[in-house]
């Protein structure tokens, strides 16, 4: 850690520390949080750096868009294009990660609150303008009929001889009745890791306070949101966030085959990065 603040003085000498902390939270990311108030972000991988330059125009894209706080870099360094060089840095956001254990604790009148609020969140980055995006920041309009079939092969290629047989059926069957059955994907702007730790709450007041790392934004199917919600919050909160949405039906029919995903994509990651917690934690249920 102490080299990421010797290099936060490089390019910020005069910058007062007066201490700091790790927050091992990141995967794709180490984050260091310098006097209690400001968050830097070091991308642990190359990709990781081509994705954090990416977010910083995206982040000065929406920021006034979007009626809960969101990250907004401060402070940057981009020259050195090497992990351990490259850094954002933005004003910490006030706020708790909201765990589903949290959720557990809670009556019905404010679990609605914060369903209303994550719902409203969602909207708001779903109607950003896809076409300014494409134009002005060059982000990609993906497929995500292409990007399923791509995740597909590398899963086989690199993750079946890990994987149990039986696990490896219901997998291809996931996968094959994902992308038989196409149907129209209205794509929109996403947030693209929507889960606990990255969604902010105050408790006392019972809001959300904050939406955090929006390294995997882009354009995708607003569905995969919604599995991020169903992943970290179980059925019966997911149901009323739903509910809430415009026309929550249409892509409800996806959500539950993205949440599917995520376990295995958090175990090809960690098998790509030499990161063995990582494919440790993704590929135990299907050894």
């Amino acid at each position: 850690m102490n080299h990421y603040i010797k290099r936060i003085k490089e390019v910020y000498p005069k910058l007062i520390i007066e201490n700091f902390k790790a927050n091992d939270i990141g995967q794709n990311n180490d984050v260091i949080i310098i006097n209690n108030s400001l968050v830097f972000r070091f991308p642990k991988y190359e990709k990781g750096i081509v994705r954090l330059k990416e977010e910083v125009q995206i982040l000065d894209h929406i920021r006034d868009i979007i009626s809960i706080p969101i990250p907004y870099p401060e402070y940057e360094s981009f020259e050195l294009n090497e992990p351990g060089k490259v850094f954002t840095g933005y004003r910490l956001i006030d706020g708790d990660p909201f765990w589903n254990e949290h959720l557990m604790k809670m009556n019905h009148v404010d679990s609605m609150k914060l369903a209303k609020q994550l719902v409203t969140f969602l909207i708001e980055i779903h109607s950003v303008s896809k076409k300014t995006l494409v134009t002005s920041l060059n982000i990609i309009d993906n497929n995500p009929y292409d990007d399923m079939n791509e995740l597909f092969h590398r899963i086989q290629n690199k993750l079946f001889h890990f994987i149990n047989e039986e696990s490896q059926k219901e997998i291809t069957s996931s996968f094959e009745a994902f992308l038989t059955h196409k149907e129209p994907i209205k794509t929109t702007f996403i947030h693209g890791d929507f889960g606990a730790s990255n969604i902010l709450w105050d408790p006392k007041r019972c809001v959300i306070t904050g939406i955090i790392d929006f390294g995997g934004s882009g354009i995708g199917d607003p569905a995969y949101d919604f599995a991020g919600i169903l992943s970290s919050y179980g059925l019966d909160f997911y149901n009323k966030c739903i509910a809430l949405y415009p026309n929550g039906s249409e892509i409800a029919k996806r959500v539950t085959f993205y949440k599917c995903t995520f376990a295995l994509q958090e175990a090809l990651h960690g098998l790509i990065n030499n990161d063995n917690a990582a494919f440790e934690n993704g590929i135990k249920e299907y050894r």
